[in-house]
């Protein structure tokens, strides 16, 4: 199994980044607070930490060996630590994990079920089986050190409800946007600190922008 890959960022896609090691490019799945990561690093040499799993069903011949990647391995850790809960699968994991790990482990241990709703697939169902499950494990992450310099890089991150952020970017690509251009729009109105409820606030946060 290839557990690390460093090689040079070739794409960043909406669920996937390209990494070029050599003769050969490999596609990663990676969840949205890897992508918004690596992205700064196109066309740069970065080193992910990888997991494989089979994506397909057996049953109708179709089996596909999949590459998931993180930027650090705590992530990578977190991520399928995150995927023993009941019902939750890789794909759905991967939807799910729009903010850092240490924001949404610190959700966990303070059982904030509200606040884990938030995150995009996971209802108050899954939000509570999701607390019940891992409370007690993720205190490690939760205490994670902010990597150097992100801090000082990062501005105050936007908090979103529910599935609006998925909502925003579908609603940009009906509009004629790019799926690049709508992930750059979206990714300069939420690193304001500022709470969009409806993807209308979103939008108006876009287009207000100069």
């Amino acid at each position: 199994m290839i557990t690390k890959i460093t090689g040079v960022i070739n794409r960043v896609l909406d669920e996937e980044i390209r990494v070029q090691v050599g003769p050969l490019e490999y596609q990663l799945l990676v969840p949205e607070f890897v992508r918004r990561a690596v992205q700064l690093k196109l066309g740069q040499e970065a080193t992910l930490h990888t997991s494989e799993y089979m994506d397909g069903n057996p049953m109708q011949g179709r089996v596909v060996p999949r590459l998931i990647g993180f930027t650090a391995e705590a992530e990578l850790e977190f991520f399928e630590l995150f995927c023993t809960v009941d019902k939750v699968g890789v794909r759905k994991a991967l939807k799910a994990l729009m903010r850092p790990v240490k924001e949404i482990a610190d959700a966990i241990q303070r059982q904030d079920v509200k606040w884990l709703t938030t995150l995009p697939g996971i209802g108050p169902a899954s939000a509570e089986q999701i607390v019940a499950t891992l409370r007690r494990k993720v205190t490690k992450f939760a205490l994670m050190a902010t990597p150097a310099g992100d801090a000082a890089q990062a501005p105050a991150a936007a908090a979103v409800a529910g599935d609006v952020l998925d909502d925003a970017y579908r609603a940009l690509l009906t509009v004629g946007h790019s799926p690049s251009e709508a992930r750059d729009r979206l990714d300069r109105v939420l690193t304001g600190g500022k709470t969009y409820k409806t993807v209308e606030d979103i939008l108006l946060a876009i287009y207000q922008q100069k």
